[in-house]
């Protein structure tokens, strides 16, 4: 069933998400470290704007911790841009050692595993971890600019303007206990503004070979969080966690959380930033106080690009699952 990873030495330390003004509007708006006060965030560009925004989340979350540049052994992140170019150009202004890792709307999920295996494995000591999606960006390089005003299809997300960073270590109030990294999953969808629809088969694949791997159910964890399945995307997983006699009573999904109906954003938000920046800034607090234990997060990701779906061929999808347990005081 492919492996489920076992970790018993990896922690995450600190947080930090700076998230766009609509994101800030929304109903965890008061949870994000930084929101910025428009999209261009004083840059000359929107792709500026996202590698702003990726570089301030790193070094807020660097400073929260207190931490030097000096203290990190890699950066691990990425981004929906063609050659991860907010990552690889935010890792220019930062002297770390950088690995570029590319999951679509999965990646933090991604980066977050690798690392946590980096240390677990004993090759690095500490590493940050982080992810970062634009709305103006992605939607000119998936769908259409939106300077174009082209009318969204009830069934589209709304990329998400966030970057968020996590910062991973031998010893924090919150463990990096399990990881499965996903498979590729297509089911045939071509419609890149039903991505909930392509990405669910993926999304419960490997929440179901987690499960098998570990002798588990979905109730041993106090949530289940998807990463950008939004509206559709949930209720397609529920049916399938139905057909397999799985309880979805504790599933949600970030996408979900990060707008309220009176935005409009359709199915909900996606892209890279809303696992992330929903992590960061709602999760992480709630394991440390408490609140809640034991999180699977299962980011998903769509892996198509603008030249695959203008030449009408379907959706691959994958997602990758960590669990986040509380560090309970002795």
């Amino acid at each position: 069933m492919n492996k489920t990873f076992t970790l018993k030495n990896v922690y995450v330390e600190e947080t930090a998400s700076v998230v766009g003004p609509t994101e800030g509007a929304g109903p965890l708006g008061d949870l994000y470290d930084v929101v910025i006060p428009d999209e261009i965030y004083g840059e000359s560009s929107w792709e500026k704007a996202e590698r702003k925004m990726l570089i301030e989340s790193i070094g807020l979350c660097m400073n929260k911790a207190g931490y030097e540049p000096a203290d990190f052994d890699m950066i691990l992140a990425g981004d929906l841009l063609g050659q991860l170019i907010s990552a690889n150009f935010a890792a220019r202004d930062l002297p770390i050692p950088f690995a570029g890792i590319y999951g679509a709307c999965s990646t933090f999920t991604l980066t977050v595993g690798m690392g946590a295996l980096l240390i677990e494995g004993g090759f690095m000591d500490r590493v940050i971890a982080g992810a970062s999606s634009h709305h103006e960006t992605a939607e000119k390089t998936f769908r259409f600019p939106t300077e174009l005003g082209v009318q969204r299809k009830a069934t589209a997300t709304w990329t998400m303007s966030g970057a968020a960073a996590v910062i991973l270590g031998r010893s924090g109030p919150v463990r990096v206990s399990e990881v499965t990294f996903g498979r590729v999953v297509d089911y045939g969808i071509k419609d890149a503004n039903n991505l909930g629809a392509a990405m669910a088969p993926a999304a419960f694949d490997t929440l179901e070979r987690h499960l098998k791997n570990l002798g588990k159910r979905p109730e041993d964890y106090d949530l289940i969080a998807t990463g950008d399945l939004g509206s559709v995307g949930q209720i397609m997983l529920k049916h399938l966690m139905g057909d397999s006699s799985m309880g979805s009573g504790n599933l949600t999904d970030c996408g979900l959380l990060v707008y309220d109906t009176r935005q409009d954003a359709h199915a909900g938000a996606s892209g890279c930033g809303a696992s992330a920046c929903v992590f960061s800034s709602h999760f992480f607090p709630l394991l440390k106080k408490g609140h809640i234990r034991r999180l699977l997060l299962l980011a998903t990701g769509a892996l198509f690009g603008l030249t695959t779906a203008q030449q009408k061929e379907s959706i691959p999808s994958t997602s990758h699952a960590i669990c986040f347990e509380r560090v309970e005081e002795s």
